[in-house]
């Protein structure tokens, strides 16, 4: 038995280090993804607190819909490695898997189009003021034409991750924040010397959508002038239908789309929770939730990553190399997060300094609530990295349905229960939320763990 732990050490360690190369672009990118729009609201954020807020409800329209459309193309990258994995040198399947994965974001972009058109509609319904309503729906009428080039992009992202070349994408994405930075800070603020307005609202609405075209070009030059990629021919004969693939993509990505929603979902309401029990509370929440999104980008990258590399092995038809991938993963995901709970464990007050002034009299309400959230945050980093990473492990077996139904249980039946009855009905305020999101997680977690280490007997590996 020694023996051949001895004699497997090398294929983990291998494993590893194929894995770490593989998502610390992906995180990196993630981020990078996260600044454009970031950078939208710190430069509204001068303009004034109205068209800040008016710019946050136009964002968050348009991020729920941007988060559902990656949800649905991410059905690219367990296809296109597990083609990868049954064949190396596979281009016809792969091409037709990309243009497939491309024809399933443009059929669905053209309801989401129709929707922020009619954004002020949709944000009164919500309840929103409606003069905010109305400037949110004159940003998000510029912005929304981005929309289905970032789906595009999203399936070339997929495709250079699936290739094991995410670096790509690292350097298109980084290239877009510096772009997307100096743009929208001219047509925010307009350019005297040209004759340029400042267009406020509208103008980070068509700097935004400027930005993410680009960024889709540039992907696109990328997959048709590198060598590694070209033989591909991404976008030969486009117009060609392959039913079956495309109903494939639905398939796979549909659960995807909806579980990422259901995810982002409970973490929105948990705002407009916190908004009803104060803004001490409200403030602190988005403190301490910008701390905890900040580290999950790495799980995230890591899920990313372990998607492909599981997938790969399904694709060779090697149990234990499946095995090896997944694991590998989730004790880098986790691992990681333990850290990031320890480190808010111990220097919650030091966190928080860095988004308030801990000595101005202003933040003495806010700053004891940040420090309880981050307290509870620090709980549920490593429930949070273990659902990530372990649905990406059961995305890269093609296990996507029932994972959608776990997030619907555990997110909003337990952690939607759990926080308002904690939060509400014993008081608890915001530390019941709190621990609401983190209860949820704990659930979702152990769900998609079990279903993980059953996935021989439940038939995922051939399936």
């Amino acid at each position: 038995m020694l023996r051949r732990s001895t004699s497997s050490f090398p294929l983990w360690r291998s494993e590893a280090k194929a894995t770490m190369l593989l998502a610390y672009p992906l995180v990196l990118t993630n981020l990078a993804q996260a600044l454009i729009h970031a950078t939208d609201v710190v430069l509204l954020g001068q303009v004034g607190p109205r068209t800040l807020a008016a710019a946050a409800l136009g964002v968050n329209l348009y991020v729920a819909c941007l988060i559902f459309g990656m949800g649905l193309v991410t059905a690219a990258a367990p296809m296109i490695a597990r083609e990868r994995g049954r064949r190396f040198n596979s281009v016809r399947d792969v091409r037709r898997t990309v243009r497939q994965a491309m024809w399933a974001a443009t059929a669905l972009v053209l309801p989401m189009w129709a929707m922020l058109w009619n954004a002020k509609a949709v944000l009164l319904l919500l309840g929103q003021e409606p003069a905010l309503a109305e400037d949110a729906q004159s940003f998000v009428r510029c912005l929304m034409w981005g929309l289905l080039p970032a789906f595009l992009y999203l399936v070339l992202r997929n495709f250079v991750a699936a290739m094991e070349r995410p670096l790509w994408a690292l350097a298109v994405a980084i290239c877009a924040v510096i772009f997307n930075g100096l743009v929208n800070y001219c047509l925010i603020f307009g350019v005297p010397a040209i004759g340029l307005p400042p267009l406020g609202l509208v103008g980070a609405g068509i700097g935004s959508a400027c930005t993410i075209l680009l960024e889709f070009i540039g992907i696109a030059i990328v997959v048709t002038r590198h060598p590694r990629f070209r033989r591909y021919h991404l976008f030969g004969r486009f117009w060609r239908p392959d039913w079956p693939r495309f109903r494939e993509v639905w398939r796979l990505g549909l659960p995807i789309a909806i579980t990422l929603t259901l995810e982002v979902g409970i973490f929105n309401a948990a705002v407009f929770l916190m908004g009803i029990i104060g803004t001490a509370s409200l403030a602190a929440h988005q403190i301490a939730i910008q701390i905890a999104a900040l580290s999950f980008m790495v799980p995230m990258g890591i899920a990313q990553a372990v998607t492909v590399r599981v997938g790969h092995a399904r694709g060779r038809e090697d149990p234990a190399g499946i095995a090896r991938a997944g694991w590998t993963a989730f004790v880098l995901g986790t691992g990681f997060m333990s850290l990031m709970s320890l480190l808010m464990w111990a220097t919650p007050l030091g966190l928080v300094s860095i988004f308030l002034d801990v000595d101005d009299p202003v933040n003495r309400a806010v700053i004891p609530l940040a420090v309880a959230f981050l307290g509870l945050a620090a709980l549920f980093q490593i429930f949070d990295g273990a659902q990530a990473v372990g649905a990406g492990m059961l995305r890269g077996l093609n296990d996507t349905t029932i994972p959608m139904l776990y997030a619907l249980f555990g997110y909003w039946a337990v952690g939607m229960g759990v926080g308002v009855g904690l939060g509400f009905g014993l008081g608890w305020e915001g530390v019941g939320i709190w621990t609401g999101l983190a209860s949820g997680l704990a659930i979702v977690a152990v769900l998609m763990l079990v279903r993980w280490t059953r996935r021989e007997q439940l038939g995922l590996m051939t399936r």
